[in-house]
């Protein structure tokens, strides 16, 4: 994997459908596509040692328990957490927060509390805390964004209060793709006694992420958005929290012993992860975060901002698109939301499939930015490492279409 073309590993860039051509695929907010590598991990998973981690004493239980381990110690190293301890495998990024939301929140949000969150939350850290806040009479306080999607930090410095228990945000919009000053929101969240929870889904494939330098006290991400299969997730939390932590799922596989009335768990991270895991999703996790570490995070990023620099000046260019995220590349991912003036957005996605372009259109879970936007929807194109100026100039080329398709014009 030395080659710059990475598009050469990836299968499904390289199939072509009945006419010959091959998807410009510009959907990676949502989901990415998976190298070989990956692919070759989970097959040989499959092949040599599919068995249930932690539960068998012969020789393939034993080595998938071994490789389901070396993965939890990986992702500790990627994302600079001080030990594997401080990682449990959730299935899923909603899963980590609905898990925070319930094992943690429950215990230290009351009457009169309130929970910090922004407009530009996916519904996934929105809708926990709002049942949370709900259930428990406290109030969730929304903080508005910027044209990347951003909060200001001067509004946070007013809406801290005593009364802040949880600040939960995103480090990058989904639709905007600006980056968050975690840093200094982890500063003043704690400075306040309250505990910040990052939903790092549309950054830890994207940009070098460090737990211990941003001071998160919890941290989730989801695989299938970093080139690994879907059903995995990891929630990264700081060991105190862990602790004090009772598990919100509870089953087989998370027990020190059971008796006919009482219960005595593992140790965190083990006693959060019940039931059978993703472990060929998790084996996929691994090799992902291979692939990811042999290209360099830093060389992912700069891949993304030059292609955002050449996309945002060619899409600038196409008549009547209106440009939700505007600005420069910096300090932000790649995405964007567009539309084009009069039509829909999922008239515009429809036509753009007409030409194999692979673009996202709707609210993007993100109902409550789409109102701040004044809008119900956009379309979204999303960037990853393996996308080309060629795909940034096919969307284009497709967008300078979509209204005489319609009748409506150039």
């Amino acid at each position: 994997m030395m080659h710059t073309d990475y598009k050469e590993d990836f299968p499904l860039l390289l199939h072509t459908d009945a006419t010959g051509v091959k998807v410009a695929y510009l959907d990676n907010a949502a989901t990415t596509q998976k190298p070989r590598q990956v692919i070759d991990a989970v097959r040989t998973y499959y092949e040599r040692y599919n068995a249930n981690p932690h539960r068998g004493a012969y020789a393939i239980a034993m080595q998938v328990t071994e490789a389901f381990e070396s993965v939890r110690s990986k992702v500790a190293q990627f994302i600079g957490a001080p030990d594997p301890e401080h990682i449990v495998f959730t299935f899923g990024a909603t899963d980590g927060i609905n898990q925070v939301a319930q094992s943690y929140g429950e215990q230290v949000v009351g009457p009169g509390d309130e929970i910090l969150i922004s407009v530009a939350e996916h519904h996934s850290n929105l809708l926990p805390w709002q049942r949370l806040a709900a259930n428990k009479g406290a109030a969730l306080v929304y903080l508005s964004v910027d044209r990347l999607g951003c909060i200001r930090l001067e509004e946070l410095a007013a809406k801290l209060t005593s009364h802040t228990k949880i600040v939960a945000i995103t480090h990058v919009s989904n639709v905007l793709g600006g980056i968050n000053a975690i840093r200094e929101i982890a500063a003043m969240a704690h400075a306040v006694g309250a505990t910040l929870l990052l939903d790092a889904t549309q950054s830890v494939p994207h940009i070098p992420v460090d737990v211990q330098d941003l001071d998160v006290d919890f941290m989730v991400f989801t695989a299938h958005k970093m080139l690994a299969p879907a059903g995995v997730g990891v929630l990264y939390g700081k060991k105190d929290l862990l602790k004090q932590m009772e598990p919100a799922r509870v089953g087989g596989g998370i027990v020190e012993e059971v008796r006919e009335q009482r219960v005595r768990f593992l140790d965190a991270p083990m006693k959060f992860e019940a039931g059978t895991q993703n472990s060929e999703g998790i084996i996929g996790l691994g090799a992902a975060i291979d692939y990811l570490e042999a290209v360099g995070m830093e060389r992912v990023q700069a891949i993304e901002h030059r292609l955002m620099e050449y996309a945002l000046k060619t899409l600038a260019a196409v008549p009547h698109i209106v440009l939700y995220s505007t600005g420069d590349a910096a300090n932000r991912t790649g995405i964007i939301s567009f539309n084009i003036a009069g039509v829909h957005p999922h008239d515009t996605a429809t036509i753009l499939a007409s030409h194999a372009v692979a673009v996202r259109a709707g609210h993007h879970c993100a109902q409550p930015l789409m109102a701040h936007l004044g809008v119900n929807a956009t379309c979204r194109m999303s960037l990853y490492l393996y996308n080309t100026e060629e795909d940034i100039r096919r969307l284009a080329d497709g967008l300078s279409t979509v209204r005489e398709v319609l009748g409506l014009g150039t």
